[in-house]
């Protein structure tokens, strides 16, 4: 099975599509912030980002979902700068650190070349780790990479608060969405993530995900996932996430075969470990907490997807951008079981 992408190649509408995500840059509204600045003229947005892409490491990762990780890894591009500002980020020091991001900043050709740099290295796919404020910009690079060889599927990893208009424009381009559902109460997400209305964008950007790719994981014969839709929930101390809303939201709004991968990575870092306002995610996800919220996999009748192991995945997860060639040194240990 080849990568979408190419048949819109093949039938000359991947341009077209490249240059209709373009033009909202020129008046921003690229993600659900609708700035409105131009930054096409490099205008920099409330993400700090501009026209050109900026890139803060690409890798052949191991941390994935191991449909996604195989045993050459994902080969994953990590965006800097970000349209939300998690005060528990484990990316913080690409996220949060925009003055330090401009030196990443890199053109679009170059984007291309690292794609094309992680396919000769024998990557599964390439995977766009926070691609939300550089959508436009990613499907330019696709587009010039796909013309010089490019045959690999595109991962969307994104924190979900993402445009429906963009999400349609990517339909065809992105073969496997991997969105981060954080809350199912919005103001939850104005005090941990600073973001307004991020329950009602993030569902709805979902629905979208959904409606482009319905229920079923496609696997090629290698047991790689090739094309779906699979959730993210991570889960925080104190039930802040309350993963069971979500659970029940995507079980009757969207199916309970709808792919879920349930998270135990958590730990306390950035503003969540320094600062007291921030007190109930000052810790990790007592075992207490993680297997509640395994129960509710069985309980609500979730068919389908991955969880972590409890005791090693706070552990294993903490990168260091500081090496921007392997920010996951220990990953590799990492597993997760199927549900």
């Amino acid at each position: 099975m080849h990568a979408k992408y190419l048949t819109l190649l093949a039938e000359n509408k991947l341009e077209e599509r490249v240059i209709a995500l373009e033009e909202l840059l020129r008046s921003c509204t690229v993600c659900p912030k609708d700035c409105g600045n131009d930054r096409l003229k490099d205008e920099i947005a409330a993400c700090y980002s501009g026209r050109l892409p900026i890139v803060s490491s690409y890798t052949a990762h191991f941390g994935e979902e191991p449909c996604l990780s195989g045993t050459k890894g994902a080969g994953n591009i990590f965006f800097g700068n970000c349209n939300l500002r998690c005060v528990y980020c484990q990316n913080y020091q690409i996220s949060q650190t925009h003055k330090e991001q401009k030196k990443n900043e890199i053109t679009h050709e170059r984007l291309a070349e690292m794609m094309l740099e992680l396919q000769d290295r024998g990557c599964h796919n390439i995977g766009f780790v926070s691609p939300t404020h550089f959508a436009p910009q990613m499907a330019r690079a696709i587009l010039i990479a796909a013309q010089k060889g490019l045959r690999l599927p595109i991962v969307y990893n994104t924190n979900a608060y993402d445009s429906v208009e963009v999400l349609r424009l990517l339909d065809g381009i992105v073969d496997i969405y991997l969105p981060d559902l954080k809350y199912a109460d919005s103001d939850a997400g104005f005090q941990y993530s600073k973001i307004r209305n991020y329950k009602e964008h993030a569902r709805a950007a979902i629905q979208e995900m959904h409606r482009q790719m319905g229920d079923t994981l496609v696997f090629g014969g290698d047991g790689l996932l090739k094309r779906g839709l699979m959730i993210r929930l991570l889960v925080l101390p104190n039930g802040i996430a309350d993963i069971e809303s979500n659970l029940r939201w995507i079980r009757d709004e969207l199916s309970p075969k709808t792919a879920i991968s349930l998270m135990a990575q958590y730990y306390a870092t950035n503003k969540a470990a320094t600062d007291d306002r921030y007190i109930l995610l000052s810790r990790r996800v007592s075992e207490v907490e993680w297997f509640e919220a395994v129960s509710l996999l069985e309980d609500l009748g979730i068919e389908e997807g991955f969880m972590q192991e409890y005791e090693s995945a706070s552990h294993y997860y903490r990168p260091d951008f500081n090496d921007a060639e392997k920010p996951f040194r220990d990953i590799r240990d990492f597993q997760q079981e199927t549900i």
